[in-house]
């Protein structure tokens, strides 16, 4: 299965509780944080709901 590398790239501070979160769960906790998840049906989801606060490559 690939993987995605995901980087915070804007800052979390003034978002929605939820945004906060799901950055969270991405492993994202300020900016220029970087983690690799796997390109599954639940990391898609999390990526479109930040999708504005972050940039996301290949691994």
């Amino acid at each position: 299965m690939a993987n995605l590398k995901i980087q915070l790239i804007k800052s979390l501070s003034g978002r929605s509780e939820k945004q906060i979160a799901t950055a969270n769960s991405l492993g994202l906790r300020k900016i220029g944080d970087t983690t690799e998840q796997p390109d599954n049906a639940c990391t898609q989801g999390k990526i479109k709901l930040v999708s504005h606060l972050i940039k996301v490559t290949e691994a």
